[in-house]
């Protein structure tokens, strides 16, 4: 049982908070190039941003540079949210100052003809980097680490997709949920299968496994044990969760840990998500996640169209959630579905998450033999903010070189033989080296 100066330790983010000054140490995704789309939110590409609890504008200036500023202006604190895109950066409504995306003060023309007050005066910027269809801020001090070689990094812009989502409560309770084995054969159970058919938003327990025509509810429902195996990677975690199905046969899943607050799983045989959950502060966060093919391209406008149905703009906020009780139907309860809140499996978790409360109290829980990814991660969460405290470079913290080794990760599900678990993880690792093999972009990789 964790005590409550531990939950606080794990769980809060702000700047001095010990879990807030690990994840500062790590490229944080601040938004979606979608919410700069001119087509779709207009032609002014200035949003002002949350992260980690503190508050920031990000803009694009006349040049197309990214730029990323503390949100209160530095002369009597207006909100530059609000701001000009104008003469090379954003200017101040309140007196005219105007600030470059590096936080250079180019003019304060309320001054006398001559001053060079402007000179003193320089804006907090943070870089900024675009990658996978979303802009990427370091909020932390010191030279900002490489990003791993991770597919959804280094995958073409065509077989790549982002989208994101606002969930009410801490970002820790929702990776924990990513990294939960156990859970798909309760919380996404369906009582009546589906002929496995094409994916499609929500509905990633209602198609097939990989080599395989057994419907993946059939599979969860029925076989609702899984013997979890958690190893160390250079990525953070590995865990395999196999279902045995008979003498011969074994449902194999693969997915991953990604330190510090991401995961990766498989979303069909030919695709992955690699899902961030980025603190808004310690009561909200935001799901991003990154869509990778190693088949055709993606057809962004589908799975734009199709997320779109169930968010709000500007927010991302979902549609079905606390305040119409996330959907739920008794009947459909009793009859078609675990939780009776409908076929998005993406509903089911947001509901496990926010009824957690804001932020989890673990003092209150009592784990089992299926959460040792949860009790490894977190092992691994109080090892990395003690090595930060003590002046230490955390796990994923990484030059281009050690960045460059770090690769996939592997993720798998399918129908394989029985026998050791080595045996396999063996044949899960051939699966995934299979798909890369065919893939316009993958091979080698």
């Amino acid at each position: 049982m964790m005590s409550r100066e531990q939950n606080d330790r794990i769980a809060c983010v702000g700047p001095g908070d010990p879990a807030g000054r690990l994840l500062r140490r790590y490229w944080q995704p601040v938004a979606l190039l979608d919410e700069f789309d001119e087509a779709r939110v207009g032609p002014r590409p200035v949003k002002a941003v949350r992260v980690l609890g503190q508050d920031f504008v990000l803009f694009r200036d006349e040049q197309g540079r990214w730029g990323l500023l503390d949100r209160d202006c530095p002369h009597r604190g207006a909100d530059l949210a609000y701001g000009r895109r104008e003469d090379g950066g954003l200017r101040c409504p309140f007196h005219g100052w105007l600030f470059d995306v590096e936080g250079r003060c180019l003019e304060t023309p309320a001054e006398p003809e001559g001053s060079r007050l402007c000179d003193r005066v320089r804006q907090r910027a943070w870089p900024v980097q675009v990658r996978a269809g979303a802009i990427w801020a370091w909020l932390g001090d010191g030279e900002p680490a490489a990003f791993p070689d991770l597919d959804c990094f280094v995958a073409p812009d065509t077989h790549a997709f982002a989208f994101k989502g606002l969930w009410e409560c801490n970002w820790l309770q929702s990776v924990e949920v990513g990294i939960d084995p156990a859970h798909a054969s309760f919380l996404h159970r369906f009582f009546e299968d589906e002929q496995p058919g094409e994916q499609s938003y929500g509905r990633q327990f209602r198609s097939a496994s990989s080599d395989s025509d057994l419907p993946m509810t059939k599979v969860m429902r029925e076989h609702f044990r899984p013997e979890i195996y958690v190893e160390p990677a250079p990525h953070g975690l590995q865990l395999t969760a196999l279902r045995r199905i008979s003498e011969n046969s074994t449902h194999v899943r693969i997915t991953n840990q990604v330190f510090p607050q991401a995961f990766a799983i498989p979303l069909s045989d030919e695709m992955t998500i690699t899902q961030f959950h980025v603190p808004v502060d310690d009561f909200n966060n935001y799901w991003y996640a990154f869509f990778t093919s190693f088949g055709a391209p993606i057809d962004k406008a589908l799975m734009r169209e199709q997320r779109l149905k169930m968010h709000e703009l500007p927010e991302y906020r979902p549609r079905v959630g606390r305040g119409n009780q996330y959907g739920f139907d008794p009947r459909e309860q009793l009859e078609q579905t675990y939780t009776g809140m409908g076929a998005d499996i993406n509903v089911h978790d947001q509901w496990a998450c926010e009824s957690q409360g804001p932020i989890q109290d673990r003092t209150r829980e009592h784990l089992g033999t299926t959460d040792k990814a949860i009790m490894a991660y977190r092992r691994l969460l109080l090892q990395a903010i003690d090595t930060v405290e003590k002046g230490g470079s955390p796990p994923m913290s990484m030059d281009a070189a050690q960045a460059a080794a770090v690769r996939g990760p592997v993720t798998m599900d399918a129908i394989g033989p029985g026998g050791s678990v080595e045996a396999l993880c063996e044949f899960g690792r051939g699966i995934d080296a299979r798909r890369r093999a065919r893939a316009s972009w993958g091979a080698g990789r």
